[in-house]
């Protein structure tokens, strides 16, 4: 049976942890308001680029793309966004059990993350590339992944290229999903912001019958749709570090509460332990006394 000292040494160290868990909770919800605002920020500029290219790209029949070759699938490329650090409830659990699911000999995996590094590492999977992405991921991070993947598609060295990712729903839900990447089909919205949901792309402007193109139309779209790639990476890499403060932040709201409920039961051991003592000793004074007297 423990002592008073024990029970007491354990609710201080129980009460420092407490401490720890409550301010990581207060940091990570701080970084998710900053992640969804950054997320949505972008909306603009991506619904407009994006009623570009569904405006001008269907009338224009000569415009092909390397990105946008259709190939029967012998090799695929995936993308998995993880976190750099645990602490965050299952939501790098729940990820790398949908990366589980994938063939392992004919899928090679590009990882943003450690934690998905370290799985691919682990599991003896094909990892082409790693790649880490700061607490505000930056457009250029998100470019580097990019451009490696569309390196291996058009090198022939995967047929297509999936990005797997948390999707944010609410701050208590976050879901493993995975979109395709590569070969570019029918030109959709980037709807990877924060609580957006899938749906394709609607002109949007003026409708007229032809555009004109400085240079040429090969060159401006050719240019654009790799770009177009690149923004709906950086969205993605927003939305995964919004799932993840999230996560973060109800795993240390949970922890705070399960550690205080846990000292308050210490404190009533401690509590039911010290009146059994005092008893204790009221008894063998009291006894004592009647042998003397």
């Amino acid at each position: 049976m423990p002592s008073t000292r024990d029970i007491r040494r354990r609710i201080k160290s129980v009460k420092n942890t407490a401490q720890i868990t409550k301010a990581m909770q207060m940091v990570a919800a701080a970084k998710m308001r900053k992640a969804q605002q950054a997320a949505l920020v972008g909306r603009p500029y991506a619904d407009l680029m994006n009623a570009i290219l569904a405006e001008a790209g269907p009338r224009i029949a000569s415009f092909k793309h390397p990105l946008m070759e259709i190939r029967d699938v012998k090799k695929r490329a995936v993308i998995i966004v993880s976190s750099d650090r645990g602490l965050c409830g299952g939501l790098n659990g729940n990820l790398m059990r949908e990366a589980a699911k994938l063939d392992k000999n004919t899928t090679v995996f590009i990882c943003a993350g450690k934690k998905g590094a370290q799985f691919i590492a682990r599991t003896k999977r094909n990892l082409a590339a790693e790649f880490t992405y700061k607490d505000a991921p930056s457009f250029a991070e998100a470019r580097a992944i990019s451009k490696f993947a569309q390196d291996l598609f058009l090198k022939g060295e995967a047929d297509a290229v999936d990005i797997l990712f948390t999707k944010f729903v609410s701050t208590l839900v976050q879901q493993p999903n995975t979109i395709p990447f590569l070969p570019v089909g029918k030109i959709k919205a980037v709807t990877a912001g924060v609580g957006a949901q899938e749906q394709e792309l609607q002109s949007a402007g003026v409708r007229v019958d032809s555009f004109e193109f400085e240079p040429d139309e090969k060159t401006v779209l050719g240019e654009l749709l790799p770009h177009s790639l690149n923004f709906q990476m950086h969205q993605i890499l927003l939305e995964a570090k919004a799932s993840e403060q999230s996560a973060r932040m109800v795993a240390m709201k949970n922890a705070t509460d399960n550690a205080k409920q846990l000292i308050k039961d210490l404190t009533l051991e401690y509590n039911k332990l010290r009146q059994a003592n005092i008893t204790k000793e009221l008894l063998e004074i009291t006894t004592a006394q009647m042998a003397v007297g």
